[in-house]
């Protein structure tokens, strides 16, 4: 008896198996997660341009948002008039500011496109734009239950006999292998009986598609929001690209010098720099003034410390020997003057013995002096040149030794920039220079050196207009002309975006709210601007601004 049933559960369970196989994702009803479509979340919309205006409308209800900006540039544009022609006549819209217009109260047609003209009446012109706002249709209903019940009604007579003859030659293997293991046979009755209740489970459930609580459907995000779509374009609406400030150019081939990118670092102007520096090893000091300040100005000639020079135990035993003898010699002399000054009235001592005897008092007095004078006198630093306080920072009471640097002058306005070439340029090329900071100054050529260094040849060059772009010590990328003109598009550095894999690309401006990346191959112009060699043709509109915020988009 317990064969029997071990056997018949056996069955049960392969045929709620082999049910359930065709029920958990039947036709019409895949219940893995459905993508959200990137247009879900934006508004009805419209576009049209001319070769000045660009306008986006959207439809939000019954109200009409239009985004007008310049064609080339991609500039809002304020102070128009805008006028729009709906089925209800012609109504003026409201100006917001920024490019943007609104009319509310908009006629809508129960379904079909909703058919505008705009007109834009900007710096004494009027242009017509004919746009078209195609409306959403419903979403179509899910697909009927009785679909997932085509495997069965498909099945044929025949078919359906050799599936329960499977079925049941399985499940009297499978029961004979449970009654031939006697001291399990609960546990397989236990296991058959648990696969049953699982496998009928669903089926329980599938009436009406009910599989349990399900989640809460958050609803559509309103607006519009930028995204990436499947071929590669990103769709960044209006009034995102006004908080990326997306900018645009219209590119033009020309005939451009190839430019080389040297390293090179920023040097002060060698006529309007200077070291203060220490003669003498000693303890510095203030000046009456105090020390001066990293960035403050000082004058040429101001003194800018004290060195006060220490003194040697043998140094001061031999001064002091010196001035015991000096002090013997003064007082020998002072006495040979008070005598002859006695006698010289009387005609004793000739009056010219008497001034020779004054003159070596008064030698010896100043020898006596000047030993006191150094031990007692400091060493003054003096600016050599006219500047700032670039570097050095004293401390009273330090000890510098001779030769110590103690401060650095520069001039901001009068900078160098040396750079390292591996090729002869031209006196005359042109150059200019780029920090890490993107600052970019222009320079002039002022020489180049006949020894090299690590086979490269030292180029100097002066900053023409600095304008507190750059400091002394900055390393700069320096872009100096050399070689053949070639044909390209100039575009600005800030339009090239970089990819994980090394790839240049611009975004090209293919639509009023649709971006294009293009990868490109790019060579050096100069600290501002690239130059395209291929992968771009003349008369596209390329991002120069905000490029790097679209490229984010996911």
């Amino acid at each position: 008896m317990n064969a029997i049933l071990t056997r018949a559960l056996c069955v049960l369970a392969m045929l709620s198996a082999l049910f359930t196989s065709f029920t958990y994702a039947h036709e019409g009803h895949d219940h893995g997660p459905a993508p959200s479509s990137p247009s879900a979340a934006t508004l009805e919309r419209g576009e049209a341009h001319s070769e000045k205006i660009e306008v986006v409308a959207t439809l939000d209800g019954d109200t009409l948002r239009i985004f007008i900006d310049r064609y080339a540039t991609n500039a809002p544009v304020d102070g128009a008039t805008v006028d729009v022609e709906t089925s209800a006549g012609p109504a003026k819209a409201e100006a917001l500011g920024g490019g943007m217009y609104r009319l509310t109260g908009v006629p809508l047609p129960e379904e079909g496109p909703v058919n505008l003209i705009v007109s834009v009446a900007l710096d004494g012109e009027v242009d017509l734009f004919p746009i078209e706002i195609v409306r959403t249709p419903p979403s179509e209903p899910s697909a009927s239950k009785a679909a997932s019940l085509s495997f069965w009604r498909e099945l044929t007579p025949p078919m359906f006999g050799a599936l329960l003859l499977v079925v049941f030659g399985s499940g009297v293997v499978f029961g004979a292998a449970a009654t031939s293991m006697r001291r399990r046979r609960k546990q397989a009755a236990i296991a058959a009986a648990l696969l049953l209740m699982l496998s009928v489970s669903p089926l329980l459930a599938h009436e009406g598609h009910d599989h349990g609580e399900a989640p809460p459907v958050s609803a559509a995000p309103q607006g519009d929001r930028a995204s990436r779509t499947a071929d590669g374009m990103i769709f960044v609406p209006k009034p995102v690209q006004r908080i990326f400030e997306v900018r645009t150019i219209l590119t033009e081939t020309a005939r451009i010098a190839r430019a080389s990118e040297l390293p090179g670092r920023v040097i002060p102007d060698p006529d309007a720099s200077g070291y203060v520096q220490t003669s003498v090893g000693g303890r510095l000091s203030q000046p009456p003034r105090g020390f001066p300040q990293l960035g403050s100005r000082v004058e040429k000639g101001q003194v800018l410390g004290l060195v006060l020079p220490p003194i040697q135990a043998i140094d001061a035993s031999d001064m002091r020997q010196r001035q015991g003898e000096l002090d013997q010699q003064i007082a020998i002399v002072e006495r040979r003057v008070k005598r002859f000054e006695q006698l010289a009235p009387s005609g004793a001592v000739a009056q010219a013995t008497l001034e020779e005897a004054r003159l070596e008092l008064q030698g010896l007095r100043e020898r006596r002096a000047s030993i006191d004078l150094a031990k007692r006198q400091p060493e003054e630093l003096i600016a050599p040149v006219a500047g700032v306080i670039a570097d050095g920072t004293p401390i009273v009471g330090q000890i510098v030794q001779s030769n110590a640097v103690v401060f650095q002058i520069v001039d901001p306005s009068r900078l160098w920039v040396e750079a390292l070439s591996f090729q002869p340029l031209a006196a005359k090329a042109s150059a200019s220079a780029r920090s890490a900071s993107g600052q970019t100054v222009s320079l002039a050529f002022k020489g180049a050196g006949l020894v090299t260094r690590n086979q490269s040849i030292p180029v100097r060059f002066a900053v023409e207009d600095n304008s507190g772009k750059l400091q002394s010590g900055e390393f700069v990328t320096v872009f100096a002309q050399a070689g053949q003109a070639i044909d390209g598009i100039a575009v600005p550095r800030s339009a090239v975006v970089r990819a994980a894999n090394g790839q240049d690309f611009v975004y090209e401006h293919v639509s009023a709210e649709r971006f294009a990346p293009r990868a490109v191959r790019i060579e050096p112009i100069d600290g501002e601007n690239v130059l395209v060699a291929s992968g771009l043709e003349a008369g596209r509109r390329v991002v120069v601004t905000g490029a790097e915020l679209i490229d984010h988009v996911r």
